[in-house]
């Protein structure tokens, strides 16, 4: 199924309408025997849909976690460096 999903998003960014015609035509361009039920399923599913909107709010959900493992690497960073510096002012303490 995914690629009528990605035959989808091809004709949105080619900025065609989503119908089942325009669906049929990209799949059978692409050599892909073309199972009607599912165009149809595809082109239901998307009538209300704003594309734009689901692109953006996917890309704010990928883009979150590398978010969150950076917050996670500095804590580490600041970890680290309180311990150096602890270190040294033992080592400047007893040196």
């Amino acid at each position: 199924m995914s690629e009528y999903a990605y035959c989808a998003l091809l004709l949105h960014a080619a900025n065609k309408e989503i119908n089942e015609e325009n669906v049929t035509k990209v799949l059978e361009a692409a050599g892909i025997q073309v199972d009607q039920a599912k165009v149809k399923a595809l082109v239901e599913s998307l009538k209300n849909v704003n594309i734009d909107e689901v692109l953006k709010e996917a890309a704010i959900v990928s883009a979150t976690p590398a978010t969150e493992e950076k917050k996670e690497e500095k804590k580490e960073e600041e970890k680290e460096k309180g311990l150096e510096e602890a270190t040294a002012g033992l080592e400047a303490l007893f040196g």
